[in-house]
């Protein structure tokens, strides 16, 4: 799912390729007409605003690589070299999650906050994955309304949220029906392995994110002889592709939902919404009954009951969720704001203020990556009008919104299979355990299937992205120093993290970013 971006400035990064590496099999077959395989990257100043050692290119890749020699498209990469060459121990890819998150301006940020012992290790190589950004990005040319993805049930309103969904797959379809079904994660990882070979690079390191963690994954099954250190932080689970890992966000938000309840009575007196978990989720449900009936105007912005659950996503952070009840209570009950709202962070905690975006070209490339990775997704409206009914009563708060249907219902079929995890994978999985996007159970997934993986949990650690996102978590080390030395922790490692800094522990908690892409239900 997408992370928005881990903070106002990022890059990407490459590398010089000098020879080509040896072909396997497979490739030495197809030798005379992968050109692709062949290229040498035309390295130039990204912008002059940017540093001299920020550098990008652009690379030709198969639209299909089962047609080596057919179509073309574009993938846009960059790269800041290691400044300690004696040091260097290659290159290390870097995915910001998604699907349809951009990752060319990565490495600018992350050179910024590696530790200088990783650092050096590395080139680090940014890029916009097909279809995305710069990579001849793709389009289905949605409005802002066909755009939206939180849709609550109802069974009045459950034939309009059929038309919903099967006019983004017809529109995408026409659009870029021929691109489409291509913009997959197996041919993401595809075009990984390219990069390697154009860059001269024997096997890549990684550091993925959400998303990124599925993709790196798929990466490490395909090519696993080229697989060198790979950190996949925030865990998608590949048993949950992709429907499963939706419906695991209205599970996951339940127990989050509980843990806030009782946050929050341990602040009654500052906040008043219960002396007890009981009755402050009470208050809550009341509120969200109240905003049903008549929105609740707050500041400005009409609020209703279905917004109010569609932000399950902040109950993950109670510091963050608890000055936003008691503000939209407060607004529900025509009561001023309390001193030192921060009214802006409220809203943009609600999703509502920033404005849609002027292009259309993330939402396409999620749904292509969605529903084309995978072959699951039910083909009957009225599985998902009983799933979407059943979730309501299962999971209140958000289980309605994940199991209706969605565009991948009438998506044409894959092109081929999901990947399965059956090969060994020595690589470092990573974890908050109150992660809203990936939670806990996900992590845990990716886990279990990468046999031979490690896992770094953060006991306590909030937030969706851990390594570099969160300067105190205790993951950090155990995280740098596998990314140092290469070397795997010899058995699963859990430590405790911080408690939440007290920033939020008065009035309206700052809205912590989330790294992944954030646009409606993003991973």
């Amino acid at each position: 799912m997408r992370l928005k971006r881990l903070a106002p400035l990022l890059a990407t990064a490459g590398l010089i390729a000098t020879t080509v590496p040896l072909l396997t099999t497979t490739q030495a077959a197809a030798a005379p007409a992968a050109d692709h395989l062949r290229q040498k990257p035309a390295w130039q100043r990204c912008s002059p605003e940017q540093p001299a050692s920020y550098e990008c290119a652009t690379l030709k890749v198969p639209l299909d690589y089962r047609r080596p020699d057919g179509r073309t498209i574009d993938i846009a990469i960059s790269r800041m070299k290691s400044e300690n060459p004696a040091k260097r121990h290659g290159v290390l890819l870097l995915n910001p999650g998604g699907p349809g998150g951009q990752g060319l301006d990565l490495p600018l940020l992350m050179g910024g906050l590696m530790p200088k012992e990783v650092r050096d290790g590395y080139d680090l190589i940014g890029f916009d994955p097909r279809g995305v950004g710069a990579s001849s990005p793709v389009t289905c040319g949605l409005n802002d309304a066909e755009q939206a993805f939180d849709r609550a049930y109802r069974p009045e309103t459950f034939p309009s949220d059929v038309a919903w969904a099967r006019t983004v797959a017809d529109k995408c379809r026409e659009k870029a029906g021929a691109v489409l079904a291509h913009i997959t994660t197996r041919n993401t990882a595809r075009d990984m392995d390219t990069i390697r070979a154009v860059l001269g690079e024997r096997r890549i390191s990684y550091l993925g994110y959400s998303y990124g963690t599925y993709l790196g994954a798929v990466y490490s099954q395909m090519y696993p002889e080229r697989t060198d250190r790979f950190v996949l932080d925030s865990g998608v689970d590949p048993q949950r592709v992709w429907r499963g890992m939706i419906q695991v966000w209205a599970t996951e938000a339940e127990p989050a939902f509980a843990r806030w309840t009782q946050w929050a009575a341990d602040r009654s007196a500052e906040f008043g919404l219960g002396d007890d978990p009981k009755a402050v989720s009470a208050t809550f449900w009341a509120l969200v009954e109240r905003a049903d009936r008549e929105p609740v105007d707050f500041e400005g912005t009409k609020v209703t009951g279905d917004m109010i659950r569609a932000a399950r996503a902040v109950f993950f952070y109670p510091a963050q969720a608890t000055p936003l009840v008691a503000a939209l209570k407060a607004a529900a009950e025509g009561r001023p704001q309390a001193a030192g709202t921060d009214v802006q962070a409220l809203k943009q905690l609600l999703g509502r203020t920033a404005e849609q975006p002027a292009t259309d070209n993330g939402t396409a490339a999620f749904w292509a990556v969605v529903c084309g990775d995978t072959g699951n997704w039910p083909r009957y409206t009225e599985q998902y009008e009983r799933d979407a009914a059943k979730d309501k009563v299962k999971y209140p708060l958000y289980g309605d919104f994940a199991s209706n249907i969605k565009p991948c219902a009438f998506w044409d079929r894959p092109v081929e299979s999901a990947t399965p995890m059956h090969k060994r994978a020595n690589v470092l999985t990573v974890q908050n355990e109150w992660d809203s996007q990936t939670p806990l159970t996900s992590g845990q997934g990716l886990h279990r299937a990468l046999k031979g993986s490690r896992m770094v949990l953060a006991a306590g650690g909030e937030g969706h992205g851990v390594y570099l996102f969160d300067p105190a978590s205790c993951a950090n080390a155990p995280v740098s120093a596998y990314l140092a030395t290469g070397r795997l922790p010899a058995q699963d490692v859990t430590c405790q993290n911080p408690p939440p800094a007290a920033a939020g522990e008065r009035g309206a908690a700052p809205v912590k970013p989330l790294p992944l892409p954030g646009a409606p239900g993003r991973f």
